[in-house]
């Protein structure tokens, strides 16, 4: 039985991919340091089920910026893979608390490649989380791997590209097997609540305007988040044929939608209309997302295809249920601790 660290294990994508993995026949250990970037509870509620009742399954309440904590992870579970999504996500979020995305994604990234390559047992592969905003400002689409990434739009953009060098450097100095997955905005159950099937979900339910960014005029290639994890599970097995050892991937739909249509899309699903409040465009964002999936598809023979409509049918469905329970849980600074404490006691146990 191999075993795989997966790290940002709290997380939309890290529980997803926990899930998977476990019923695949693998060992996982994730970590996960459960900030309050958003709901502590729903993080815990995304971990209940991989805690209860998973032999296999370790959690490890655990920073990847803390070094000394990485290395008694790796030495104490001797990963064959590595599995890194933790990371500060949220493209607006960067402009006000830059120094998080600093500590978060560029020292935490740099402890994740230092853990591989010192590891006692040497990684077979570190399959790493980059994203579609490392295409920036790029007007040819759909978007290629062979494209430039010179126009980050964001500091997130920029830290996610930066991911993608250091692991270059790395695969060039030591040999590193590594590849990073630019993911295109993922949604469905269980997904963060800063993003936009969750904003607007909430926003229709509850009666409130939804801002639209560009009056509308955006597009997004949504990305079902069960293809992200089929995706993340054949690239995590399938080491990169280059020199040196390092290769990026579009993880994405292949089928961009305008904003008013995804709308429309959400409004059909959960069964009631959205008030709109029209915005112009901030300059974080950019006009459209668009994934070319061919190499994906050559590589591991898929690609994401799950249509928006199948996917807001099953996002409608948990929601609809989340929102009248656990998304009625105030987030408040007790709960969070105590929280935190839970996860804490029971990761050392």
């Amino acid at each position: 039985m191999k075993t795989v660290l997966v790290t940002g294990a709290a997380g939309f994508i890290g529980a997803a991919v926990s899930t998977r993995l476990l019923k695949d026949g693998y060992r996982v250990v994730g970590i996960d340091s459960i900030n309050d970037y958003y709901s502590p509870a729903l993080k815990a509620a995304r971990l209940e089920p991989l805690l209860l009742g998973q032999p296999n399954y370790r959690f490890e309440m655990a920073d990847v910026t803390d070094m000394d904590a990485l290395t008694r992870t790796f030495a104490t579970h001797k990963p064959d893979y590595v599995v890194h999504l933790a990371a500060q996500a949220g493209v607006r979020y960067s402009v006000s608390h830059p120094h998080t995305y600093s500590q978060a994604n560029l020292v935490g990234f740099l402890n994740i490649l230092e853990a591989c390559r010192h590891a006692e047992k040497p990684i077979e592969h570190l399959a790493y989380a980059s994203s579609s905003s490392v295409y920036g400002g790029n007007e040819k689409v759909p978007f290629s791997e062979e494209d430039p990434v010179t126009q980050p739009q964001s500091l997130y953009a920029a830290t996610k590209r930066s991911n993608e060098l250091m692991a270059q450097s790395y695969a060039h100095l030591y040999g590193l097997k590594s590849t990073g997955m630019r993911f295109f905005t993922v949604y469905g159950p269980w997904g963060r609540p800063d993003m936009s099937p969750m904003l607007f979900a909430k926003a229709i339910l509850d009666g409130t305007p939804i801002k639209v960014f560009n009056h509308g005029n955006l597009w997004r290639d949504f990305t079902y988040i069960d293809d992200i994890v089929e995706g993340v599970v054949r690239l995590m097995t399938h080491q990169p044929q280059t020199t040196p050892p390092h290769d990026v991937y579009n993880l994405g739909n292949h089928n961009p939608v305008k904003l008013l249509d995804y709308i429309t899309a959400m409004e059909e699903a959960l069964g009631k209309k959205a008030i709109l409040d029209m915005q112009p465009l901030p300059p974080t964002e950019v006009l459209k997302t668009y994934a070319d999936t061919s190499k994906i598809r050559a590589a591991v023979g898929f690609a994401p295809d799950t249509p928006l409509k199948d996917g807001l049918k099953k996002f409608a469905t948990w929601y609809t249920e989340y929102h009248n329970t656990l998304g009625k849980i105030a987030d408040s600074q007790a709960t969070a601790a105590a929280l935190r404490k839970e996860l804490k006691e029971a990761s050392a146990a």
